[in-house]
């Protein structure tokens, strides 16, 4: 089987290494413990050297950090924590120096109860202009003292908080998806558009190369806002047909399509990539018709545990589904949200989650992890489309599963009422130098604690590691730019025994990976470009990868 993703564009995001940046545990430039602009701004030469395309910044903006930054007090600010705005604009200028661009964060579904918008619709009291910006609603029952309805937030706990009128009397409730710091807009209102738009804009304006676009599904909402009794983690994972009352409708579309005319009248190849947790790449495949958006993150490939029939099916379902329609795959092992994956292919594969809260008790094997993230990586960058990196995984970095409860931020610890650690694990600073913590990220005190086990991850203990991660994830990248085998947009599979992948892609260049327990014998001649294990008599020893071209 053969599969392609061309189309007539050239576009450099089409096969694009992005780099994801949490940069509050980036690197540290002013010692106060905080990642910043200015340790970013230090480490451009890393990343050059790394052998990125892009780099992807979760959100920088002025907020109270209810949500790591994604509760936004205002858009056209830095934080005053991470730096300023001409500071960020420095930085995009700098990056374009080094050969690198620059993708922010939008979040559009809601903004913090502290934005100037929120506090004025409190201020102004039910059936105000002010508060049609948001999703305000009379309580149902008696004195309407229970929620208008049954949704749940995503981090635990009713989508509905009640707020309190000047007279200290209960008012109307307003809906939060996510956490009540978190209010959700209205983008049935023009003004929320338009606002947007000229974000959109702003950012533009000061050479930005695109947007990842946060809940990229959750904009609109149906204009009832029935009940909807299902599992409140099903809740947000579920699109059927466009029916869902909050996720996946049709309303998006219209929205996309603004955006992406605002991203065609600049130069440069602006773009925007999805975050659209929907029900199947069919869905998916919506977003990116020619009109709305370029790329979105591929969570069915992210989900699947560490077998080759289901990997394969990843692959499978989402080039049967994007290839039609010229859009590229975008590829993806890890992120801000989910377990690292040197932690979930460590486990069984029936605790491969990406939730912390449903794997911890499971005994993690971080040596077996180590060997199948070297393995998925060649896997990854070796097939057609973009790919996406979280800091830390070129290092080989694990789950930081044991953070102590007083130092945890992220709202899920808060609202699972302690049951759930939340994402803090997958936010630990990086190590850069040194033997012990804070591993030269910079001050005293990180605002997460680093394992000292980190020691030997740092980025300075593996440059100088021939075998090491970081080199492996350097020449992997190194190879991918220059190998016209890799530049192509096709791929075809070889056929391989059971727990055997393998697909050809041009000029001969074959990738190999074996899950299962037996080595497998690799072509006779065949010159080996990059493998992420030793090759031992000929043969590919389970849980690795190669690239190799055959003669």
């Amino acid at each position: 089987m053969t599969h392609s993703t061309a189309s007539p564009g050239g576009e450099w995001w089409r096969n694009a290494a992005v780099y994801q940046i949490y940069i509050r545990s980036f690197a540290d430039g002013n010692g106060d413990g905080v990642g910043d602009v200015a340790g970013l701004r230090a480490r451009l030469p890393y990343l050059r050297d790394l052998g990125v395309d892009a780099v992807w910044i979760n959100p920088w903006y002025e907020s109270p950090m209810a949500d790591g930054g994604y509760d936004v007090a205002d858009f056209r600010r830095v934080d005053p924590v991470l730096g300023t705005l001409e500071e960020g604009t420095a930085f995009v200028a700098e990056a374009h120096e080094h050969g690198i661009r620059v993708i922010l964060d939008i979040v559009p579904n809601h903004v913090s109860d502290r934005h100037a918008w929120f506090r004025a619709a409190l201020a102004a009291g039910p059936g105000s202009p002010e508060r049609e910006r948001f999703l305000f609603r009379d309580g149902r029952g008696p004195g309407g003292d229970e929620p208008p309805n049954d949704w749940r937030a995503a981090f635990g706990g009713p989508a509905w908080t009640r707020t309190t009128d000047p007279d200290g009397t209960p008012g109307q409730w307003y809906l939060h998806l996510f956490a009540p710091e978190q209010p959700d807009l209205n983008w049935d209102h023009p003004g929320v558009r338009a606002e947007f738009e000229s974000i959109l804009r702003f950012w533009f304006d000061r050479g930005v190369d695109g947007f990842r676009i946060d809940v990229a599904h959750g904009l609109v909402k149906h204009p009832d806002l029935p009940d909807f009794a299902v599992h409140e983690h099903d809740q947000h994972l579920t699109a059927d047909g466009g029916e869902h009352p909050h996720a996946d409708r049709e309303g998006v579309h219209d929205i996309y399509r603004a955006w992406r005319a605002i991203a065609d009248e600049y130069d440069g190849d602006r773009v925007f990539a999805a975050e659209a947790w929907v029900s199947d790449p069919g869905r998916l495949a919506r977003y990116l018709r020619s009109d709305e958006l370029h790329t979105a993150f591929n969570f069915h490939y992210l989900e699947a545990p560490w077998k080759a029939k289901a990997m394969r099916e990843a692959i499978d379902d989402s080039f049967t589904a994007l290839g039609p329609i010229g859009a590229p795959v975008t590829w993806v092992l890890s992120n801000h949200d989910v377990v690292r994956h040197v932690s979930r292919f460590g486990r069984p594969g029936h605790a491969q989650s990406k939730s912390l809260g449903m794997v911890r008790d499971v005994p993690v094997d971080l040596e077996l992890g180590t060997r199948r993230a070297r393995a998925s990586a060649l896997l990854t960058l070796g097939l057609p489309g973009s790919a996406y990196l979280y800091q830390g995984e070129e290092l080989g970095l694990w789950e930081v599963e044991d953070l102590p409860p007083e130092v945890l931020r992220d709202p899920t610890w808060e609202r699972s009422g302690h049951t759930d650690p939340g994402r803090d694990g997958c936010r630990v600073p990086l190590p850069w130098s040194g033997q012990e913590p804070p591993f030269g990220f910079g001050g005293d005190r990180p605002w997460l604690p680093q394992p000292a086990a980190w020691r030997d991850l740092t980025v300075e203990h593996e440059a100088a590691r021939p075998d090491s991660m970081l080199n492996l994830y350097r020449e992997a990248l190194r190879i991918r730019r220059t190998e016209p085998g890799l530049a192509g947009a096709e791929m075809s599979w070889v056929d391989t025994p059971e727990g055997v992948l393998a697909f050809d892609r041009g000029d001969g260049l074959r990738c190999v990976v074996n899950f299962a327990g037996d080595p497998h014998p690799l072509p006779e001649g065949a010159e080996v470009l990059l493998s992420s294990a030793p090759i031992q008599d000929g043969r590919l020893p389970a849980d690795a990868a190669v690239w190799l071209r055959r003669r």
